[in-house]
């Protein structure tokens, strides 16, 4: 298609899809001894179709289809995984990892803000809380979920 930078797109799928991969090889012994966990960061964008973030859901489509498969081979270890998928979250990414004009990224901040029931775009506060309960050890039987935290934004999507 006209306007895809075929560099953004690389460097989305080494960011959401190599690199995770890479981590929970890396990172698979101690997790094992540690009987730990691993939290990974999808989007609610995944969830409907999106004009102009169609490959960055597609990448993080494909690091949530990772989680549940994940979940599954490392459950005999004792490793849970499971993934977050924040909606519209004031974070820069629009104009940093999508590189998307100023321009279009405010414009598609503001027609997210205007979806969200709740009112607002989200802030990290809204989010890490999350992050700490599924990584932590009082959650022993939770895995290969994908918990959206959007306030409601893909109700109305």
């Amino acid at each position: 298609m006209e306007g895809y930078d075929a560099g953004i797109i690389t460097k989305m799928a080494a960011v959401n899809i190599t690199a995770p991969s890479q981590l929970v090889a890396a990172a698979r012994a101690a997790l094992k001894d540690s009987k730990g966990a691993i939290v990974n960061i999808s989007t609610a964008v995944t969830r409907n179709a999106v004009p102009m973030l169609a490959h960055y859901a597609a990448t993080k489509a494909a690091l949530e289809h990772l989680t549940k498969s994940w979940a599954i081979e490392l459950a005999g270890d004792g490793i849970r995984v499971n993934a977050i998928a924040p909606g519209p979250v004031k974070s820069g990414a629009l104009t940093g990892m999508m590189g998307l004009p100023d321009e279009m990224a405010q414009q598609i901040e503001a027609q997210e803000a205007a979806q969200i029931p709740l009112g607002r775009r989200g802030v990290t506060a809204d989010i890490v809380p999350w992050i700490l309960r599924l990584g932590g050890s009082d959650n022993e039987w939770l895995t290969g979920q994908i918990l959206t935290i959007d306030g409601g934004w893909t109700l109305r999507t």
